[in-house]
């Protein structure tokens, strides 16, 4: 596709609502998105709005909506775990798509009523899908979903593993859902509403604990539940949060605690204002898509004297720090070029660059001296807008203006891309080099698309955070870990 940034900047805007409605495209199917045009000239690189309207932070969100609206299939609501190169469906995908759907019916780029078709259309199959041990034929056991569905029935993709995590993420969707449409006269909300209880309530949080009280990252028919658990700081903060609220298989109260008190071996103080470890982004974000954790106090965040939203801040913060310090001499690397987290990468090899040999990697988990090959992934900053927008919206504006012409395009920003591989005799796994610009991934990524999304659109308006604080299985979670202040203090009622 030909790419010319001069087009953003036209000031024809595309007209009001229904932009979005009209795409029909199928899944993997080129979709037919307008090419949307910036309502006036972007503000200078470096600058902060005053307030949450941007011109480029609009574009992006809007287009990166339409990612999930229009590659996601409309009968199954199953969403790609990659566009536009073929794959497999991912269910952490379909929640941020659910998710999607409520922003784009309120930012008018889609009617309520089209909405809510494709959320029920979703919600249809994952209540009707095959759920049982047996290794083939099944979507799903126990109330969880496999971690990757095939994209014509839906059933388990080749030996992909039943997902905790992963069903907490579509589960984060599909109760933000529930709490949305809340028409209650609404033939078709309703239903959204009673799906989503019996969805939620079909999980059965309390099998999938072989080692109490932790939660296992998964099982597989052939060989049982996996080795790991969900024991140290990461993106699991919802994981916990829905098992607890559960009033069906919930885990005992005690849980939170047994857990947090596994994360002092995460804390870390190289910088002024120490924090809680993750090297990815991507944990800090994730659960804080759908969870206000601003105010919320437990033992933990206690003892710490923040709470995890701050946490979150000073993640976002160090990674700029690195960047800027630039240990491993990356090119591009900068105070406004920044963000390490799971993305795509151009491969697993090593070639000399610089007089330095560089270990590239593929698809992996990247953080600050960690797997660290010089690829950015801009949806490490751009999902955390919320978190420290200060520094998020100069990182875009120059990611945008340096690099845009290879990497920003129709669903926005593509997953990834590397300043510092410029060689072309290379054999890449992902993506190509683009002459001045370095190594650029081909692909957008379902689960990276998400936070940006979702996350612009909690630094815009709180749309996310102040619907799921009306959700009760979610106060409930909250609750029964311990968790006190903010929008669980007395008074508040959850619509601040």
């Amino acid at each position: 596709m030909t790419f010319d940034r001069r087009d953003l900047l036209r000031t024809a805007a595309l007209g009001g609502a229904g932009w979005l409605a009209g795409c029909t495209a199928g899944p993997f199917a080129p979709p037919q998105v307008p090419r949307l045009a910036f309502p006036g000239v972007l503000p200078a690189i470096g600058t902060t709005p005053a307030s949450a309207s941007d011109p480029l932070m609009d574009d992006i969100q809007r287009r990166t909506v339409s990612f999930f609206w229009n590659t996601t299939d409309q009968t199954t609501g199953l969403a790609p775990d990659r566009w536009p190169t073929p794959s497999f469906a991912s269910i952490a995908a379909v929640g941020f798509a659910l998710t999607t759907y409520p922003i784009a019916a309120t930012r008018g780029w889609i009617t309520r009523a089209a909405a809510a078709q494709r959320t029920l259309a979703t919600l249809r199959f994952f209540a009707d899908a095959p759920q049982g041990p047996a290794k083939e034929g099944m979507s799903g056991y126990k109330g969880f979903f496999y971690h990757f569905l095939g994209t014509t029935k839906g059933h388990r993709f080749a030996r992909t593993e039943l997902s905790t995590i992963d069903t907490a993420l579509l589960l984060g969707g599909v109760l933000f859902a529930q709490t949305w449409f809340d028409d209650a006269d609404d033939p078709a909300e309703k239903e959204i509403r009673a799906l989503a209880d019996q969805l939620y309530r079909a999980v059965e949080w309390d099998w999938i604990t072989p080692r109490k009280p932790f939660v296992s990252m998964g099982w597989h028919p052939e060989s049982g539940f996996i080795g790991s658990d969900w024991n140290i700081y990461n993106e699991s903060l919802i994981l916990y949060v829905l098992a607890l609220g559960s009033p069906t298989h919930a885990l005992p109260p005690t849980t939170w605690d047994e857990w947090t008190a596994k994360f002092d071996p995460s804390w870390d103080e190289k910088y002024d204002n120490p924090f809680t470890a993750f090297p990815p982004l991507f944990g800090h974000q994730y659960s804080q898509v759908w969870i206000d954790f601003r105010g919320l106090m437990d033992t933990y965040s206690k003892r710490r004297g923040f709470d995890y939203f701050e946490n979150s801040r000073r993640a976002t913060y160090a990674q700029r720090r690195y960047a800027i310090t630039n240990p491993g001499r990356w090119r591009g690397y900068g105070e406004n070029v920044w963000g390490l987290t799971a993305c795509d990468g151009p491969g697993d090899f090593v070639r000399e660059i610089d007089g330095r040999n560089r270990e590239f990697f593929s698809y992996s988990a990247r953080g600050p001296g960690d797997r660290d090959d010089g690829t950015i992934a801009p949806t490490a900053a751009l999902g955390s807008v919320a978190f420290a927008p200060e520094i998020v919206l100069p990182a875009a504006r120059a990611m945008y203006s340096q690099y845009g012409t290879a990497i920003y395009d129709r669903y926005g920003f593509r997953d990834s891309f590397n300043p510092t591989l410029t060689l072309t005799d290379v054999k890449l796994q992902h993506g190509r080099v683009v002459p001045g610009i370095g190594w650029v991934a081909t692909d957008f990524l379902g689960i990276d698309q998400g936070p940006i999304a979702c996350m612009i659109e909690n630094w815009r308006s709180g749309l996310i955070w102040k619907t799921m604080r009306r959700n009760p299985y979610i106060r409930a979670g909250l609750e029964r870990a311990g968790f006190t202040g903010g929008w669980l203090s007395p008074g508040e009622g959850g619509t601040s």
